[in-house]
């Protein structure tokens, strides 16, 4: 939040938002630079974070769309008109 932080607890699933502030670019300095390269990373295996990491979608098939239609030429506007009305039925 603007000046602060928020803190929620919230059961899954859940939606967030941001707003666009948020992404606000912070330009590191050099000193910060040096002292970030002497911190300690720390490891966390995935297994810590989400106990359940089994795939939650299943793929049961899939299979190329139709081909499209070969398409015609119109001479001229009246033509066209004639067929958006009789054959397409949208006008």
């Amino acid at each position: 939040i603007d000046g602060g932080y928020e803190i929620l607890d919230l059961t899954l699933p859940a939606v967030i938002t941001a707003d666009l502030r948020l992404n606000a670019p912070r330009y590191v300095t050099l000193p910060m630079m040096m002292k970030a390269k002497r911190k300690p990373q720390e490891v966390v295996q995935a297994a810590a974070l989400c106990p359940d990491l089994r795939a939650h979608v299943e793929i049961v098939g899939y299979e190329a769309p139709e081909a499209r239609k070969v398409g015609r030429k119109i001479a001229n506007v009246d033509e066209l008109i004639d067929k958006l009305k009789n054959e397409a039925k949208v006008l």
